[in-house]
């Protein structure tokens, strides 16, 4: 099927993204240990969403409220809101982010963001570098189930975009991309302006690397030829 849609994650593929992780996670493990929680739950090797997953599945097994968790989680989301807006004040655009949406747009392909993010870091890059019109959908933690490596975030953005995952070329820096991607067996893109290496990329099984986002309209161009021969 020819390409119809380009999928990018935000940071570290469209903006460079000096987002203190360690704090955020340090923070997050002492206010869950507050609450009473034992400390083998957590770890600083984990996503904060790693680690509301493993609340969420002791707070079942002990019987305790969804409705109790819902507010931790809650509780949480606003630690990593602080932080975020904090680094919204040093975030800029990576070079050729804009000539490659444009470009994209001008080949009548739709384009969309996916990002673990919150909503209010994510309205701060788009009303500061003023790319709304360029996006078709753009979905955060708040909007979907379950965030990136889960394909339910994915999913999210297909659903208002009303295509197929054959259809999309998913962009993104990490291994959680690549990840989410490929558990939909969509073309995953890595490109290394980001957390991840190359090598990390492609054991994460990126079906393509590049070192610059402006390789993507050329790749999709590609793409959308072979399809037709």
């Amino acid at each position: 099927m020819t390409i119809k849609a380009v999928i990018f994650d935000l940071d570290g593929t469209l903006v460079n993204f000096n987002l203190d992780i360690k704090s955020i996670r340090a923070e997050t493990i002492r206010f869950l240990k507050g609450q009473g929680y034992p400390s083998s739950l957590f770890s600083m090797k984990e996503t904060i969403y790693k680690m509301l997953g493993n609340l969420e599945i002791y707070m079942k097994t002990k019987g305790e409220e969804a409705s109790k968790f819902s507010k931790i989680k809650k509780s949480v989301l606003s630690i990593a809101d602080r932080y975020e807006l904090e680094a919204t004040q040093t975030t800029h655009l990576i070079q050729g982010v804009l000539e490659t949406v444009k470009a994209l747009r001008k080949m009548r392909l739709k384009t969309a963001l996916f990002t673990i993010r919150g909503p209010a870091a994510t309205d701060h890059f788009i009303r500061q570098y003023d790319v709304a019109r360029f996006f078709d959908a753009v979905i955060t933690r708040e909007d979907t189930v379950a965030v990136k490596p889960d394909p339910a975030h994915l999913k999210a953005v297909l659903k208002i975009l009303r295509i197929q995952p054959s259809e999309v070329v998913v962009v993104g820096d990490s291994v959680l991309d690549m990840q989410c991607a490929r558990k939909l067996d969509m073309i995953a893109v890595g490109v290394s302006t980001g957390i991840a290496s190359p090598q990390e990329l492609a054991q994460a099984q990126a079906c393509y690397l590049i070192s610059s986002i402006m390789e993507i309209p050329r790749l999709i161009q590609q793409l959308n030829s072979r399809k037709k021969n």
